[in-house]
């Protein structure tokens, strides 16, 4: 039997929304799912044992800064990701190449790889599809991504054009490089917003196989439309029998558009990074906790949200903990915006399951539109 697979289990009978689950050697994975996001080892604010109270099943960690901090041959000797970071169930690591493209100062793309200089201390470091695989494979991730170029949003069709194609070529290299059986490794389909790009680019990747398919190159900036409408482009194009991950998107409405388009895996660091700015996820939209309004409120941050951080503690106490600076603040901060996230998963795959995911879409929208 194969340590990895994916099992599709019912598509809703009015839309494209999908059930599935993904099976690693680490834990069975429902679909659809958010991955949060622990780039250094760590999702911010959150131990182990509180991922699982929120109904986490799956992380995320970047290459990027593991390679940099600590370094993968440490995290390698320790065990991989998971027994350094004392995490049981399923991991995912990025390729680390859009950290090297947006934090890696003066980059040099070429075919071989990417020449850059470190954003902690400026020393020179190269990266190519092989030395990405390679890291991800000490790493010990369930999941590998291959190693890409997202360009910027606004770039021209021609630059993307030859982006695209460069990394179709990186991807038959990353493939070839792959040495662990007990790894997934997923293409990432690219080309921007052109939709002719992004066609050639699925094309590829399914012509070389891989266990899994995502779109790169979204939520850099571009209107929603233009998300919609790659989104859309894209779904057709990719094997029905592999889990389809959008990388990056974050807004509870673009989980929505997403699992409503047919995706199945989402990540984005939104729900930890805003929990730590004061701006919380409830189920009629969001509650900047900072405000003056909720110095003396004292109902729960969502009524309708079972998390303990509901359950116990009052808006008054919570823009208390903000206001003084207190490391307590983003911790149930955290603990409740990925509550609500995990728990809207949740709620999506049940609608799923019983053909109703465009009311349940409606009822979300009509909710987040009501006053607060």
């Amino acid at each position: 039997m194969p340590v990895f697979d994916f099992f599709l289990e019912h598509k809703d009978a009015s839309c494209a929304a999908r059930l599935g689950s993904l099976k690693t050697p680490h834990g069975m994975i429902p679909t659809p799912i958010f991955m949060p996001v622990g780039t250094q080892a760590t999702v911010k604010a959150m131990t182990p044992e509180e991922l699982l109270e929120v109904k986490s099943r799956i992380i995320l960690a970047n290459t990027y800064h593991l390679y940099m901090r600590p370094g993968h041959e440490l995290i390698g000797r320790m065990g991989g990701l998971h027994g350094f970071m004392g995490w049981s169930g399923p991991i995912l690591t990025d390729s680390g190449g859009f950290q090297v493209f947006s934090l890696g100062e003066l980059c040099r793309i070429r075919e071989e790889g990417v020449t850059f200089r470190s954003h902690l201390d400026g020393s020179s470091h190269f990266i190519s599809p092989e030395v990405s695989i390679g890291i991800q494979e000490s790493l010990g991730a369930d999941i590998i991504m291959c190693f890409d170029e997202c360009p910027p949003s606004t770039s021209e069709y021609d630059y993307v054009r030859k982006s695209m194609e460069m990394t179709s070529r990186w991807a038959v290299r990353c493939k070839e490089a792959k040495r662990r059986d007990d790894q997934a490794l997923f293409g990432i389909v690219q080309g921007g917003r052109f939709l002719d790009l992004r066609a050639r680019s699925a094309h590829d990747l399914r012509g070389i196989g891989f266990d899994g398919y995502a779109l790169g190159g979204l939520s850099v900036g571009e209107e929603k439309e233009v998300m919609h409408g790659v989104m859309e482009a894209c779904e057709p194009l990719l094997p029905e029998d592999r889990p389809r991950y959008v990388m990056g998107i974050g807004t509870p409405e673009d989980l929505i558009e997403g699992i409503y388009r047919g995706y199945d895996m989402f990540d984005c660091v939104m729900p930890t990074r805003n929990a730590r700015n004061g701006m919380l996820f409830t189920s009629t939209g969001t509650l900047n906790i900072k405000n003056a309004r909720y110095a003396e409120d004292g109902e729960p941050i969502d009524p309708e949200c079972g998390c303990y951080v509901c359950r116990k503690y009052s808006r008054a106490y919570l823009r208390h903990l903000y206001r003084a600076g207190e490391i307590l603040s983003s911790r149930f901060n955290t603990y409740h915006n990925l509550y609500y996230y995990l728990t809207l998963m949740e709620g999506a795959r049940d609608a799923i399951a019983n053909d109703r995911f465009p009311e349940f879409r409606r009822e979300f929208y009509e909710k987040r539109n009501s006053p607060a």
